[in-house]
């Protein structure tokens, strides 16, 4: 984990006016150990599996202190649940393409979709200050062989998948 993202926590917590517990620190550490984006359950086991004694209450809290420092981002992947993105320290106006079937998720950064929605708000009277973009579409190995691998490795491992509408 990056020590500039501890040192950003820490500085937050103090102006605040809270302490940092060991309890932070283990939650802080398995979210950005990784990647991949994670709902309050998803990190909730995580950290089971890593030993941590933490709550459910603690998990929540920490969730919303680490959204109000601007660490992590809460997205909304179609799937009906809050979901937690790590990634936009490194990549803030990064978006993301969902497969409708299999629930994949793939991140991207497009630099003309940055201009076009910086043009886009300025002419309507604006000031980005962020953007996010979420495309939903069919994967090609569903379309294209009638089957997905990670369809299959979702239902396997019982990953959420994405309410399809009909």
């Amino acid at each position: 984990m990056d020590v500039g993202i501890r040192k950003r926590l820490d500085d937050f917590i103090r102006k605040k006016g809270l302490r940092q517990t060991s309890q932070r620190d283990e939650i802080l550490e398995i979210i950005f150990t990784s990647d991949e984006h994670f709902t309050p359950d998803e990190l909730f086991n995580r950290l089971r599996n890593a030993g941590s004694r933490a709550s459910r209450a603690t998990v929540y809290r920490t969730l919303g202190l680490l959204v109000e420092a601007d660490l992590i981002h809460e997205i909304e992947l179609g799937d009906g649940q809050t979901t937690y993105d790590p990634n936009f320290i490194d990549h803030p106006n990064h978006n993301h393409l969902i497969c409708v079937d299999c629930g994949k998720v793939v991140e991207f950064e497009d630099t003309h979709l940055d201009l076009q929605n910086d043009c886009l708000t300025r002419r309507l009277g604006f000031r980005p200050v962020r953007q996010s973009l979420r495309i939903e579409a069919a994967c090609e190995d569903l379309r294209n062989e009638g089957n997905c691998p990670d369809l299959i490795q979702a239902r396997v491992k019982g990953k959420r998948l994405p309410n399809r509408k009909k």
